[in-house]
């Protein structure tokens, strides 16, 4: 039987928040560089990256090591790697295109990262939304399941959406397609007649 960690998830609220409340105090005291918009563009992005990735390693870490725990911080998890790409998509928004609706049609037409990042945030909306108990109840879990199996395909195209910004050193969209790559592996790796009465 799982114990009761009540703990967990005001830990993972007040973690994950930590990098947000970091960037800002250094955007304020103007420690963010030469171009601080891009300073704060490309470390929302990492940080959108790096959580989504933490919510889809939940389910892996449990099947493989048996624990309990990383289901429980999931929803934390995917609702901190929204409200990251959500900073990222309003900094680029308000900050890099000053709410240009002009400008931001033609970045989106015109350069390939932009449209990529765009569609994984549309598609993390729903997921974002549907995230309470009640929406599990009204959808039912299988078309739930279903529905949230999008956060695969937003983290794929985030990687591309990083592979394609950097364009010369790939190495780090490079790791995170390969963690991405694992974690898939893992998740929807072919079941043995054990494991599945197990």
């Amino acid at each position: 039987m799982a114990k009761p960690l009540p703990w967990l998830g005001p830990a993972v609220w007040v973690g994950g928040a930590a990098p947000a409340v970091m960037l800002l105090a250094e955007g304020a005291a103007g420690k963010l560089g030469a171009n601080p918009i891009s300073t704060a563009l490309n470390q929302l992005g990492l940080l959108s990256l790096t959580m989504l990735v933490l919510t889809l390693a939940c389910t892996p870490l449990q099947l493989v090591f048996r624990w309990t725990w990383p289901p429980r911080i999931r929803r934390e998890l995917g609702l901190l790697s929204f409200g990251y790409v959500t900073l990222h998509f309003l900094t680029w928004l308000v900050l890099d295109q000053g709410l240009s609706m002009s400008s931001v049609l033609k970045d989106l037409a015109k350069k390939p990262f932009i449209t990529v990042g765009f569609a994984a945030w549309v598609f993390l909306i729903p997921l974002a939304l549907t995230s309470t108990n009640e929406s599990v109840r009204r959808l039912g879990y299988e078309r739930w399941k279903k529905l949230h199996r999008l956060s695969y395909l937003c983290a794929g195209l985030g990687v591309v959406h990083f592979w394609w910004r950097v364009k010369k050193d790939v190495t780090e969209p490079l790791v995170y397609g390969a963690v991405l790559a694992l974690l898939l592996a893992l998740r929807f790796r072919p079941k043995t007649k054990k494991a599945a009465r197990a």
